[in-house]
């Protein structure tokens, strides 16, 4: 039996900006629920969240969290995490406001300093979540 694909969008969601990189927001393929890395944009508005580190976690963890009930998941479904951020010294800030979404049995997680970064924005988080 072949897996299903089945892409993943936010209702009422801004349209990706023009030269916007080429993927989908998440997907859905058998049991499980891929998000790619979120950004902390708002879907609303299109526009990036201004603010400290952790205004900027806080947005990608709901734009992850508001994928996965479109999905029909949730954060508690979440298996494993990849946060990518552009500072190392930024780790326990972004701590704080993680440990608010996965309070109970956190999923497995890698945390990435990145050099070189696409955007005006200092964190993006993907995840795997059990559908």
């Amino acid at each position: 039996m072949a897996i299903q694909k089945e892409v993943i969008r936010l209702p009422g969601a801004a349209a990706p900006a023009p030269g916007a990189a080429p993927l989908s927001p998440a997907i859905r393929a058998g049991d499980f629920v891929f998000v790619s890395g979120q950004p902390p944009r708002d879907p609303k508005t299109g526009e990036m969240v201004a603010g400290d580190i952790q205004a900027q976690t806080h947005q990608v963890l709901e734009n992850v969290k508001a994928l996965l009930e479109a999905a029909g998941t949730s954060m508690d479904k979440v298996v494993n995490a990849t946060v990518y951020c552009s500072n190392a010294a930024y780790f326990q800030k972004v701590n704080e406001v993680y440990r608010t979404y996965f309070p109970n049995e956190p999923p497995t997680r890698t945390f990435v300093t990145v050099g070189s970064w696409p955007g005006p924005f200092d964190i993006e988080i993907a995840c795997i979540a059990i559908a």
